[in-house]
């Protein structure tokens, strides 16, 4: 494989007579953060640069007395986990070779015989006097003597020890998993229509962080609800100017089930948030008015709040967004979190309009749309332009939320009795009940955003939303979507949770410098329209080759890019590998080697892995 160096990460490992009190250098002065303990026999740290390259800063203090072996961390090229050379390097000779033959190839790289597989193959480890051992293993493969040779590589591996949480309704969120069926009914729904939320938390291995500050403003807050209770944090009643949230008003019920949709506790019993672990602000007392439009949103800013989720506003065709209201919403999504801006979230509204609510129609506002238990657009959800997402709701199955003490079933305007669909109490009795709406879609996607800043507290608001957007699922018709790949009905699609995630992982190891290069998802029918320019490639010369590819729209996407950043021609090399078809991607095609060589130098200076490649061999 492909391997290229992180620009942050080394590995050290200290002398047995420095070893106390620990093995790692956490509080060493050179080093900034140390990453792990221990991979591969090493600290993994970032080192204090002090302005050097991380080569001459390594070099420095590979020469501390308490440092031992220092070497750098190597990224697989596709691929966002981390690898360290152990220093150890398996050597299989050919048949017939002799153990003293042997000992000669050991003594030319100042290589010690650590151990005797058996006849033919060894373990030797590199000792001060020998080169990397990347570079060793590269050397050896050219020697007829040695039929198999391989450095030893330390990784992370993925630990399936999560453990879903235990909260006896949590088989029927099928909004955070979708099984194809409601637990405890003969209801059919979609498999796997859902928002991924379990994924999410499997991938990263836990419920999200308890830093991570999500703010609902609404009125309604059960503040004794067991999913609820042990999490508010800085509550704010705007009717009653004080942190004493009012509550008992049959007519007020609504931010109960809001809140729990995002971030109701894994406690064993009940319903479950799709970030449990988020610390709850509870903002009551939306209204209309400018005054406590700036207020609700400035006490959100003030107090430090992360996310914002707000499921209510109007249609009104009489109202709109007024400039004051812009600026409140414009300050919060870009000077809250200490300038990396508040995440904002509006429903778009359940009138079934071809227009949205205008609060979610701000450019800096992720504006959320609903979907069902079938994976298709839940009709009251409204349409335009201005969704960004959709996540899933009810219209064909409800989901479960978190119910007000006093909430006394009763639709105001209908009369119609309204906690279960199907009548069938679940959980604790008066406890829960079925909810819905983009008043449910939003706050489930407050919860995934509460997820991300898990695991990059430095995403901005910008991202948040770009990341959303980039990772969506697009469900429906691929008739839905123009050519931006927006659709007035589901925005950039169904919200997915493991992909935001896993996203957020990635522009965090980008702003360290430690992530490989972005790799595209494989073109799928419909997207990506291509110019080609084909002939024939005589098999002469030389080029750089920087990776093979088994999706054919990826060699699409690469070769464009490839050849748009180095004006030069791009060769792809069609192959057969064990039954796969094989796509080798070159770029150049140079009668000297030297000219290779010079484009290899540019394309490492841009952080491109590759090698140079004669262009005769690629068959």
């Amino acid at each position: 494989m492909t391997l290229a160096k992180s620009k942050k990460l080394v590995g050290l490992k200290r002398k047995p007579q420095f070893n106390q009190p620990d093995k790692n250098f956490k509080n060493s002065s050179f080093v900034r953060t140390s990453i792990y303990d221990s991979l591969g026999g090493f600290n993994v740290v970032s080192l204090e640069k002090d302005g050097k390259s991380l080569d001459n800063k390594l070099d420095q203090v590979r020469s501390y007395d308490e440092v031992e072996v220092g070497t750098h961390v190597y990224y697989a090229d596709g691929s966002d986990r981390m690898l360290i050379p152990t220093g150890e390097i398996y050597i299989t000779f050919q048949e017939g070779v002799s153990e003293e033959e042997q000992e000669l190839v050991l003594d030319e790289y100042h290589l010690e015989l650590d151990r005797r597989r058996s006849k033919e193959s060894i373990v030797a480890k590199v000792t001060y006097r020998s080169k990397n051992p990347l570079k060793v293993a590269a050397e050896l493969e050219q020697f007829s003597l040695i039929r198999v040779v391989e450095p030893d590589m330390d990784a992370v591996v993925d630990e399936y020890d999560f453990v879903e949480p235990a909260d006896d309704l949590l088989e029927h969120m099928w909004h955070l998993k979708n099984y194809g069926f409601v637990a405890d009914t003969n209801w059919r729904l979609k498999k796997d229509a859902d928002s991924k939320v379990v994924d999410a938390w499997k991938r990263i291995g836990n419920l999200g962080s308890r830093d991570v500050v999500i703010a609902v403003i609404d009125n309604g807050f059960d503040l004794s609800h067991p999913d609820l209770k042990s999490k508010v944090y800085k509550p704010w009643d705007l009717w009653s100017q004080s942190t004493q949230i009012q509550h008992g008003d049959p007519r007020f019920t609504h931010g109960t089930p809001c809140a729990s949709v995002a971030l109701a506790a894994s406690n064993g019993v009940g319903m479950i948030g799709s970030a449990p672990n988020a610390k709850f602000m509870p903002v009551s007392g939306t209204s209309f008015s400018l005054k406590a439009t700036e207020e609700m949103f400035e006490y959100c800013v003030k107090t430090n709040a992360d996310i914002i989720s707000c499921s209510w506003g109007s249609t009104d065709p009489a109202f709109t967004l007024s400039a004051v209201k812009e600026d409140v919403l414009t300050n919060a999504a870009n000077k809250g979190r200490g300038g990396k801006g508040c995440v904002i979230l509006f429903a778009v509204g359940n009138d079934s309009k071809d227009y949205v609510n205008y609060y979610s129609a701000h450019p800096d506002v992720i504006a959320v749309g609903a979907t069902t238990s079938k994976d298709e657009h839940a009709s009251y959800s409204n349409r335009g332009r201005e969704v960004t997402v959709c996540a899933p709701s009810n219209g064909d199955w409800p989901i479960i939320a978190a119910r007000a003490w006093w909430d006394e079933g009763v639709n105001w305007e209908t009369g119609a009795y309204k906690f279960w669909r199907d009548g069938k109490e679940r959980g604790n009795a008066g406890m829960y009940k079925h909810f819905g709406g983009t008043s449910s879609a939003t706050p489930l996607v407050a919860g995934i955003c509460g997820l991300m800043l898990s695991v990059n507290p430095d995403l901005t608001a910008k991202q948040v939303k770009e990341i959303l957007i980039k990772t969506a699922d697009k469900i429906g018709s691929p008739l839905e979507y123009d050519s931006s790949g927006h659709s007035l009905k589901y925005g950039f699609g169904k919200v997915n949770a493991d992909k935001a995630v896993k996203e957020a992982l990635r522009y965090k190891d980008e702003s360290l410098g430690t992530a490989p290069p972005a790799i595209d998802e494989p073109v799928k029918k419909g997207r990506g329209i291509f110019q080609f320019n084909v002939k024939r490639q005589a098999p002469e010369g030389y080029g750089v080759q920087i990776g093979a590819f088994a999706e054919y729209g990826n060699v699409l996407i690469q070769a464009e890019k490839l050849q748009k950043k180095y004006s030069h021609p791009v060769v792809v090399s069609i192959n057969e590998l064990e039954g796969r078809t094989v796509y080798k991607i070159v770029v150049g095609t140079f009668s000297q080697k030297s000219d290779a060589s010079n484009l290899l130098k540019k394309m490492k200076e841009n952080d491109q892995n590759g090698f140079v490649r004669a262009i005769k061999d690629l068959a």
